[in-house]
């Protein structure tokens, strides 16, 4: 049914505990670059979603090949599978 909020309740959940992100600064930019160039793999995607989490960050993934590669050069940056 369109509209029901209980779909919707844990991604609700998960979107609360994120930072969101809305826009993409070219030093973030730079940054995801960077990574990228570092660890030879991984698309744009996962290299801003590495970047953005930085410092400390943790990213939620079920693939998480390339973006253990790139965590491997970000700052403080953890990976888990969920």
């Amino acid at each position: 049914m369109q509209g029901d909020p209980a779909p919707d309740a844990p991604a609700n959940r998960l979107l609360k505990a994120c930072q969101v992100v809305e826009s993409i600064t070219e030093p973030l930019a730079r940054r995801a670059a960077a990574l990228r160039t570092y660890a030879r793999t991984g698309s744009a995607v996962d290299a801003l979603v590495i970047a953005a989490a930085e410092p400390g960050g943790t990213v939620l993934t079920s693939d998480p090949a390339d973006l253990n590669a790139l965590a491997a050069y970000a700052d403080d940056v953890g990976v888990e599978r969920v």
